[in-house]
């Protein structure tokens, strides 16, 4: 796991990226929260989709849900970047879409998207 700290708009923001999967479960996504706000001390993540299984993006498993409700628990935004397109499910696509709407959970295809919503929220 490499860690960068970027600050914008006087919000500091933890960019996270990883060759291996970090978050696979609830846990995982617990012990994700706590490390990085340990050795950041930031409340704004941004993490690259390859380092979250593949499960999460499979609405039917209720992973993403179960996940995603810890960050807001905790109070941390988190923009998830990457690929979508590579996705067909329209449950997806709408959850994605409405997430982006809302001001805790992003998913973008660049990170100089993220670091602009986050740093704004």
């Amino acid at each position: 796991m490499k860690t960068n700290t970027i600050k914008q708009n006087n919000i500091e923001i933890a960019v996270i990226s990883s060759n291996k999967i970090l978050i696979k479960d609830v846990q995982s996504a617990l012990d994700f929260i706590a490390t990085v706000q340990y050795e950041t001390g930031c409340n704004r993540i941004i993490l690259n989709k390859s380092a979250i299984c593949e499960e999460f993006f499979h609405l039917s498993t209720k992973l993403a849900g179960e996940i995603l409700q810890k960050f807001i628990n905790y109070h941390v935004k988190i923009a998830v970047v990457g690929d979508f397109s590579v996705y067909s499910s329209k449950n997806l696509k709408d959850f994605i879409y409405e997430s982006n709407k809302g001001k805790d959970i992003f998913f973008f295809p660049d990170e100089k998207q993220a670091i602009e919503k986050l740093s704004l929220v």
